[in-house]
């Protein structure tokens, strides 16, 4: 099954950074309705796979496909990206890294890899244990002003790998602009995963991410924002092979004091939220808790990793 867009960018446009000054793979005008799909690669998962050892990798790890061009896009603007398919290819992959993450004294010394089948019945974990994909985009963002960004961590104001749950297709991703153009780019995909990465990897899968770009002017976001589409809208996964079943939205809080035109509210930076029904109480209480807390920037989370690792590569 092959992604129904416009344009399709293939994964040899990725990068290691966020960056203004990268060359632009596509150059688009917002709000059009031209649908983008964004190839990504998983690259570096399968030589971990093969050899054990970071130091024998010949990639870099979290590329991001990109960037893009938005014409009119000026810094205090803010791109709307509608996530409306996610394509997963027939596999997927399973890591943990020597003593990083929570499970660390868990996973023993040794690297773990598993290569993790996916096909209509759905995820294959292990042999016994299977589950629907819930496909989403790990690393989306935009151009800093000045320099570049990381695509492995941390998170940042414009975006990059903030590993939310809630950047799945049926959702709508704000993201502030900081330079001319925006310079958008994607990469990243997990077919699953909890809320966070308790071994620093979920089930990490090549694919494909089809997108369409709005712009909102003057927004003046100070982080990233997520909520979900309404009204009909589509939101739907698949593997490359083959058609599948819509996958259910994450919702994101969007209460916000401040308006913009066209949009009626400004969502706040992302904080997933579940979506089971709470009483009037509790849905007070939320209300109240939020305006004293300072919302995160994204799921940012932290590893002792090799300095190669968290280098960007050229």
């Amino acid at each position: 099954m092959t992604a129904s867009a416009e344009h399709f960018l293939d994964k040899s446009q990725g990068k290691f950074s966020f960056s203004g000054r990268e060359e632009p793979a596509l150059r688009i005008a917002p709000g059009t309705g031209e649908r983008i799909a964004f190839e990504t690669s998983d690259a570096v998962y399968a030589e971990l796979h093969v050899h054990h050892d970071l130091d024998r990798l010949t990639v870099g790890i979290n590329p991001v496909t990109g960037p893009v061009f938005v014409d009119g896009a000026e810094p205090g603007d803010a791109l709307i990206v509608t996530i409306h398919e996610i394509l997963l290819n027939d596999c997927g992959w399973s890591v943990s890294l020597p003593g990083t993450g929570a499970l660390r004294h868990v996973m023993g010394r040794e690297m773990f890899t598993r290569r993790i089948p996916i096909d209509a019945d759905g995820v294959h974990v292990t042999d016994r244990h299977v589950f629907d994909a819930r496909p989403m985009i790990g690393c989306i963002g935009t151009a800093p002003a000045e320099g570049e960004n990381s695509t492995v961590m941390p998170s940042f104001a414009g975006g990059g790998n903030m590993d939310l749950t809630g950047c799945r297709p049926g959702s709508k991703v704000y993201l502030p602009v900081m330079v001319e153009g925006a310079y958008l780019s994607i990469g990243d995909i997990h077919a699953l995963m909890a809320e966070g990465e308790s071994s620093f990897v979920a089930i990490e899968a090549e694919g494909t991410a089809v997108i369409s770009i709005e712009l909102a002017k003057d927004m003046n976001l100070r982080a990233p924002g997520s909520r979900p589409v309404r009204n009909g809208s589509s939101s739907a996964w698949a593997t490359q092979s083959r058609k599948a079943s819509p996958a259910a939205t994450k919702t994101c809080s969007t209460s916000s004091s401040r308006t913009t035109a066209g949009s009626g509210k400004t969502p706040t930076p992302c904080s997933v939220q579940s979506a089971t029904p709470v009483s009037a109480d509790r849905q007070d209480h939320r209300r109240r808790t939020r305006s004293t807390r300072s919302p995160p920037v994204g799921a940012v989370t932290v590893h002792r990793l090799p300095k190669s690792v968290l280098t960007p590569q050229s």
